[in-house]
């Protein structure tokens, strides 16, 4: 399975926390994970890698722009259409917590809240290289 291209599959995982430096130390001794800082937004954001293979981001808790959060892992699962599968949430029963929002050289995501309380992103990605 091709998790960035496969419909529904999880594809990303990211780590929103209040220290990412206290972060990487962590999870890369815990793990063997490496760091490296992404170049296509203008905030601190490092990708996660596991024996060359990106998997997972580690970015500052204070983008989110709610100091209420604490701090936690997220997921994204692969969609297709957006737009569509936004609405198809929304009919079901779902609260969009974040609006499609692009971001820059992969793709667009939202975030949903699940009829029972859960949250989980979506994200159709633009560029697929697996």
């Amino acid at each position: 399975m091709k998790p960035f291209s496969t419909k529904g599959a999880f594809s990303w995982f990211e780590l929103l926390t209040s220290d990412i430096e206290g972060a990487k130390k962590f999870y890369g001794e815990l793990f063997g994970w490496s760091f490296k800082k992404a170049d296509n937004v203008d905030f601190d954001y490092n990708v996660v890698s596991l024996n060359g293979q990106e998997m997972a981001g580690i970015m500052d808790i204070k983008h989110c722009g709610d100091n209420k959060i604490p701090p936690h892992w997220g997921n994204y699962i692969t969609v297709h259409d957006i737009r569509a599968t936004l609405q198809k949430a929304q009919k079901l029963g779902a609260n969009v917590i974040v609006e499609i929002t692009p971001i820059p050289k992969v793709g667009d995501f939202a975030i949903i809240q699940d009829p029972q309380g859960a949250v989980i992103s979506m994200i159709e990605y633009k560029m697929v290289s697996e």
